[in-house]
């Protein structure tokens, strides 16, 4: 297993990142449900798999040495980060909640869980297909 490449990691976390707020925060301009933090957890939800995919995709662009868990555990972390200094102080601080509130919601630790799962599915289906294709070019 190769080392973890820290710079791209975190470039991709940022990726990730900067659509999931994104996605969070406009939800809440289109009313579509009657709990508007429901909602934002939903469309977060989905927006994060094709976001993760594309971060995985920009960190895995040189290869697939490094183990997707590793890599998404790693993007999890720097997001908590981001999430910790930015998200909360200029989101939810205005909307009355605090550091506790966001991150002890089971809602957070579900997508960061999907978050993860996406990268290392990703990495595995990815690591097959290049596997294979190498065992029938020789």
């Amino acid at each position: 297993m190769k080392d973890l490449n820290i710079k791209r990691a975190s470039f991709s976390a940022v990726i990730v990142w900067t659509i999931g707020v994104t996605a969070f925060v406009t939800s809440y301009f289109v009313p579509v449900m009657n709990d508007p933090d429901a909602q934002a957890n939903l469309v977060l939800s989905v927006a994060l798999v094709p976001a993760t995919i594309l971060g995985a995709r920009f960190y895995y662009h040189k290869g697939f040495g490094t183990n997707g868990f590793l890599v998404g555990g790693y993007m999890f972390l720097v997001t908590i980060l981001l999430d910790a200094c930015i998200t909360v102080p200029v989101f939810i601080f205005p909307a009355g909640g605090d550091h506790l509130t966001f991150f002890g919601d089971p809602g957070f630790w579900l997508i960061g869980l999907e978050y993860i799962s996406v990268i290392a599915v990703y990495w595995t289906i990815q690591y097959k297909v290049r596997t294979t294709n190498i065992s029938q070019t020789t």
